[in-house]
């Protein structure tokens, strides 16, 4: 599914918001539990949650007929791009759950349950619009990655008490969107939320959070990514013909360094609150692909 990449965006343009209105002790977490913080902060989270579900349903289901509650196959779509994206938007709204329950003092285990389940919670709501729509249908792969994204973060808390691991995010231009524009995209911003032949999903580890007692760089991630290409529609590819006959669907597969942004030193915590939400995305760099209908390349940047 597509849209969970505006519900991405609208969480991280309003964290973007609210740093830039807050001042350095505003944005400190506090060491205990401030209940006018939690107030706030649920609050807010129930009201801009509301408002983005209010606003999916008017822009994306309003218009089309509904049905009885049912799921769909579409596990074969898009070579699972849209798979990757719903680990990727679990993943990152679970940690701005957590770290806005650490922003209020909550505890430990309340970030764990409460935040970093938020995306969980708010993507299978999106499944269940998804359900009772005739034009769509909720979608057990896409439940699956929901978890697998809110997974992923719990882990990693649990096992080593940090993110070792982080879902990123790249984008590029691609002549498929040209070719339909109406589902990929007309416009370069539609094109990063809708063209999957464009989207690669990264998982960036930090080197020197697994060899602690290395001279290795603490900025310093390995990347392994997944791309795919040749795609004009959802799964049947000799519709492709239609409207690009030399596209070939295949997959792609990645190797490049990469930059883990909350490892740079600062005491400024707006500084730190803007490169947390610019950390959801890959830097550019060299990168070894390896296609999987043959071949390799190496780019020297890749993005």
């Amino acid at each position: 599914m597509k849209k969970q990449h505006y519900i991405v965006l609208f969480f991280c343009c309003s964290s973007l918001l609210w740093a830039q209105n807050g001042i350095e002790h505003f944005l400190k977490p506090s060491d205990t539990l401030n209940t006018n913080r939690l107030k706030t902060l649920v609050i807010s989270e129930v009201a801009i949650g509301a408002t983005a579900l209010i606003g999916l349903n008017q822009v994306w289901y309003a218009d089309y007929p509904r049905s009885d509650f049912h799921f769909i196959n579409d596990n074969a779509e898009w070579l699972q791009m849209d798979k990757a994206g719903h680990v990727f938007s679990a993943y990152h709204l679970g940690s701005f759950g957590a770290n806005a329950l650490k922003w209020s003092g909550s505890s430990r285990k309340s970030q764990l349950l409460y935040g970093s389940t938020l995306g969980l919670a708010f993507l299978t709501t999106v499944e269940v619009f998804d359900g009772y729509s005739a034009n769509w249908g909720a979608s057990l792969g896409d439940v699956i990655a929901n978890v697998s994204g809110t997974a992923l973060f719990v882990s990693q808390d649990l096992l080593w008490k940090e993110q070792r691991i982080v879902p990123k995010f790249s984008f590029h231009t691609t002549p498929y969107a040209t070719a339909r524009p109406t589902v990929l995209g007309s416009t370069l911003s539609e094109q990063i939320l809708k063209d999957y032949n464009g989207q690669t999903y990264w998982l960036s580890a930090n080197i020197y959070s697994f060899a602690k007692t290395s001279k290795i760089p603490k900025w310093l991630n390995i990347a392994i990514g997944y791309g795919a290409e040749g795609m004009i529609t959802g799964n049947e590819e000799f519709v492709n013909t239609i409207f690009l006959p030399e596209s070939k669907r295949y997959r792609q597969f990645y190797l490049s360094l990469d930059v883990d942004l909350t490892k740079i030193e600062t005491k400024s915590h707006f500084v730190k609150t803007i490169l947390t939400i610019f950390n959801t995305i890959k830097i550019p760099a060299p990168t070894f692909e390896i296609k999987g209908c043959g071949g390799s390349k190496l780019h020297l940047i890749y993005f």
